[in-house]
């Protein structure tokens, strides 16, 4: 049996703004510095063997505050990285909604290839790490990507927002994946900012 447990990188200045951040590499803000500090306080609780995180800076940036409270080797993927949202990228909300009312933003990387890449990198986690416990640092539409998929499109994806710092895990036991939990934020600061 195999854990994989997603964290949500921690807040930039550019989630706060609504902008999307997709490939464009963005460091954490204050805020996001300290939710990183508070999952690597709650994952004390439990025993991890090993941290991936996306080569993205906010994601890396999580992944080693959250290494340094629990002492354990941090590797990066590019598998896990953000979706990459094209033309899109940089954009508010509104912006995005002036420019492409159909959501339709050029040169997005497609459901498919994101679907192919999650399995592919789920695959090899599970291969290399067999019956460990391992936390990955990613991104919210990549993880909700992930979550939909499993969940039969009850949670993630168009029906969920994800909070930055927070945790959703499977267990892959054989060819059977479960999950555990999703968007859990209970470890995260009272103030936590909407993101």
């Amino acid at each position: 049996m195999t854990k994989i447990r997603f964290i949500r990188h921690g807040e930039t200045d550019w989630n706060i703004a609504g902008k999307l951040q997709g490939r464009t590499d963005i460091p954490l803000n204050e805020s996001g510095i300290k939710q990183a500090q508070a999952c690597g306080i709650s994952l004390l609780q439990n025993e991890w063997d090993l941290i991936i995180t996306s080569p993205l800076l906010r994601a890396k940036e999580t992944g080693q505050i959250i290494q340094q409270k629990l002492n354990i080797p941090l590797h990066e993927m590019t598998s896990f990285i953000e979706v990459a949202f094209g033309d899109a990228e940089g954009l508010t909300y509104y912006e995005r909604d002036v420019r492409f009312p159909n959501r339709d933003y050029p040169n997005k990387e497609t459901e498919a290839m994101v679907t192919e890449r999650f399995l592919k990198g789920i695959h090899t986690v599970h291969q290399n790490y067999t019956n460990k416990n391992i936390l990955i640092v990613s991104h919210g539409a990549f993880i909700n990507a992930i979550f939909h998929y499993f969940s039969n499109g009850t949670v993630g994806t168009g029906v969920t927002k994800l909070t930055n710092g927070s945790f959703s895990t499977l267990e892959i036991n054989n060819n059977h994946t479960h999950i555990l939990d999703y968007n859990t934020t209970h470890h995260l600061p009272a103030q936590n900012p909407k993101s």
